[in-house]
């Protein structure tokens, strides 16, 4: 196996993490392309914590000049590609909350919703281990964060759009614990063996509310004594 050089290019802590910068030239795009589908390979096969620039390097062919031209580390190596798959489920949310013209279509579009994550990572077993990459490393918490917000803002704007009435406050509230349960959902089946997961988040689905409008009305009437 290629060893890593004893001197490595040093860098700020603002640089760790972070890829150094987007080829404009074919030639360049395609050598990150190269080294990003290796990577994934490598994720897949080992996890990401046995993640080797070295042996990126070997199976790639390229020089390790090349590669810390591109990404200073692995984790932001684990931080382009994270942030594709996030791409790659935006656009589906998108699509899918695109769907919703009243109260009455929001479990089905939730419920597709969750189908699609749990696709995603069942088709694509390396977004497992990227995503719980995402949650330990505290570079790339960041990620999954801003990932979450965007869903939630997401929803949010469903949510005011069918009901402008509302405290802005409280169907913020909504759209953040909604999006962070389904993302919960998804985690705890792909965790799992594969038939308990089905089951689980068949399961969760199921326990989605059939009319959210209804359950914020609830929760924003006081209870009355008796």
């Amino acid at each position: 196996m290629v060893q890593e050089p004893l001197v490595k290019h040093r860098r700020s802590k603002e640089e760790a993490g972070t890829p150094r910068r987007i080829p404009s030239q074919q030639r360049g795009r395609e050598r990150v392309e190269r080294i990003l589908s290796v990577a994934m390979e490598l994720i897949e096969k080992n996890g990401s914590d046995a993640l080797r620039m070295g042996e990126i390097v070997e199976k790639a062919d390229v020089s390790f000049g090349s590669l810390y031209q591109y990404f200073p580390d692995k984790t932001a190596i684990i931080r382009v590609l994270a942030e594709r798959f996030n791409q790659q489920g935006r656009q589906c949310v998108e699509s899918e909350l695109a769907r919703v013209k009243s109260a009455a279509d929001l479990q089905g579009v939730l419920g597709s919703i969750i189908d699609g994550y749990y696709a995603m990572f069942c088709e694509e077993p390396v977004m497992r281990d990227i995503w719980h990459a995402t949650q330990a490393d505290k570079l790339l918490q960041a990620i999954d964060a801003e990932d979450m917000e965007w869903h939630s803002q997401a929803f949010l704007a469903v949510l005011h759009r069918l009901w402008p009435a509302r405290d802005s406050d409280e169907l913020t509230r909504i759209a953040r614990l909604t999006m962070q349960l389904v993302a919960a959902a998804v985690r705890y089946a792909i965790s799992i063996e594969k038939a308990e997961g089905d089951k689980a988040i068949a399961l969760f689905k199921a326990m989605l509310p059939a009319d959210v409008g209804a359950v914020s009305e609830r929760v924003s009437t006081p209870h009355q004594m008796k």
